[in-house]
């Protein structure tokens, strides 16, 4: 059994210092190269979420022995570590802004924002409240590190495979929050857009049901097109400083089922009237870092076209 730990040890030890080697190497040669950068930043970005995941599997197993209601911080409190591990390694990170205090006053609550790429794990991780979980489909589950976590930290599996069970998931959600006071967030949009301009991809209707159901407000996150920033498919990945804003929460008491497509069209037009001068403030801040000029704010008056909130882009574009 010794032998065995060690050999494993041995080979985890190998394995990362290559790793991590191979890694400062890109880093260098971002210098030169802005793909060298991409894949510097993407190598840490991997790095970052199976540390965070570890830590969040034995986060989650501590709040638990703890007792209370503790372990319902865990995905808060590994969203946290995430949030500092990728500022440091990548330099990449989200601005919250929230003079109300809506994310640490409003619960329990639906939590809806947009979908734009894998990178929203590292927007949760700078926005996410205490005491809320999120959704997953239920494949992930048998991930290593990230599903053990998930599993733990009391995050609700879906199988979109199966509508019976999304419901009965759906269900237990509801149930979770009366009982819990646990909040949930998610993504109406359903998948990533990997958009290349401030826009929202139609919403379905589950997180509204959600909210309904269970007689809680929606609160909506929005954040700013960062296709700027990061665009995988462009092999663009650079530091900087994407905004969130948190608009005031939606109260659902009083309603039914049949108020549901309502609710979910005055939550997409609210969050469609923010995005683009969002959009248009972050690539401001992005413009001034770049130029190390002095940065200059977006006009009131820059708000997305009329139309907008009737179609799917503000315009706001690379």
């Amino acid at each position: 059994m010794v032998a065995v730990l060690s050999a494993v040890s041995s080979a985890f030890s190998w394995f990362f210092v290559r790793y991590f080697g191979i890694t400062i190497m890109f880093y260098l040669l971002s210098y030169v190269s802005p793909l060298a950068g991409f894949v510097a930043r993407v190598l840490a970005s991997v790095m970052a979420l199976i540390a965070c995941a570890l830590y969040g599997v034995f986060a989650s197993i501590v709040l638990r022995l703890s007792g209370g209601d503790r372990w319902q911080i865990s995905q808060w409190a590994t969203a946290r570590a995430f949030k500092f591990t990728m500022a440091l390694l990548t330099g990449l990170t989200f601005e919250v802004e929230d003079p109300n205090n809506y994310l640490g006053s409003t619960r329990p609550a639906v939590f809806v924002g947009n979908h734009q790429t894998e990178m929203d794990v590292l927007m949760l991780g700078c926005m996410f409240p205490q005491f809320c979980s999120v959704t997953a489909k239920r494949q992930l589950r048998s991930y290593p590190f990230l599903g053990w976590f998930m599993s733990l930290s009391g995050t609700i599996f879906i199988d979109r495979a199966n509508s019976k069970d999304a419901r009965s998931a759906m269900r237990g959600a509801a149930d979770a929050i009366q009982s819990q006071r646990q909040s949930v967030y998610m993504f109406p949009e359903g998948t990533r857009s990997y958009a290349q301009e401030a826009m929202l991809l139609p919403f379905k209707k589950g997180a509204f049901h959600l909210a309904v159901q269970a007689g809680v407000p929606v609160v909506p996150v929005v954040v700013a097109n960062y296709s700027h920033l990061y665009a995988p498919g462009k092999f663009r990945f650079l530091p900087g400083r994407i905004p969130i804003k948190v608009l005031k929460p939606i109260p659902t008491t009083g309603l039914t089922s049949d108020d549901v497509t309502v609710l979910t069209e005055r939550v997409r037009d609210a969050m469609l009237q923010e995005i683009g001068s969002l959009t248009l403030k972050g690539r401001a801040q992005a413009l001034a870092a770049a130029t190390k000029g002095k940065p200059f704010t977006v006009p009131a008056s820059a708000q997305p076209p009329a139309s907008a909130s009737k179609g799917v882009s503000t315009g706001v574009s690379l």
